[in-house]
């Protein structure tokens, strides 16, 4: 069962997102910042993560760039009300970027897609120079850039 970490300040939210995870099959850990996100990243060895950008104590973008810088090899859907955080350059490291809505389908996707994605990368190994976590990121050493 892939476990999906989910970061959002809100609780109703984050209560709703794991109500819907879960009733799809996923294993869902919770975080109510980016703080909390760090401490859970050790404990629970999430397949992706779903965070919100705008939360107190740490910031989604601050977490991003920790959790990158971490282990780059797993996938964090930006997820947040505000669209125009797509246009920051730190968003760019997210394999994905939803606006919140309240129709979580395409949050939805985006988690099939991903998860799908990554499940078939590793039952292929010729496509795994394919693999999205393959791109250049900041501050992100498994990559050498000559």
């Amino acid at each position: 069962m892939k476990k999906i970490l989910v970061v959002e300040d809100y609780e109703s939210l984050r209560l709703l997102y794991h109500d819907v995870l879960a009733e799809a099959g996923y294993e869902v850990i919770l975080a109510a910042n980016g703080k909390e996100a760090l401490k859970q990243l050790d404990k629970a060895k999430p397949d992706l993560i779903i965070m919100d950008i705008v939360m107190p104590m740490m910031d989604g973008m601050e977490a991003l760039g920790r959790i990158i810088r971490k282990d780059g090899r797993i996938p964090i859907i930006l997820n947040t009300a505000y669209s125009s955080y797509r246009d920051d350059f730190m968003s760019w490291c997210a394999d994905a970027f939803v606006v919140k809505s309240a129709d979580l389908e395409e949050l939805m996707a985006k988690v099939r897609e991903i998860l799908e994605g990554a499940e078939g990368l590793e039952n292929n190994p010729l496509q795994v120079g394919l693999s999205s976590k393959s791109q250049y990121r900041p501050g992100h050493t498994s990559n050498s850039r000559g």
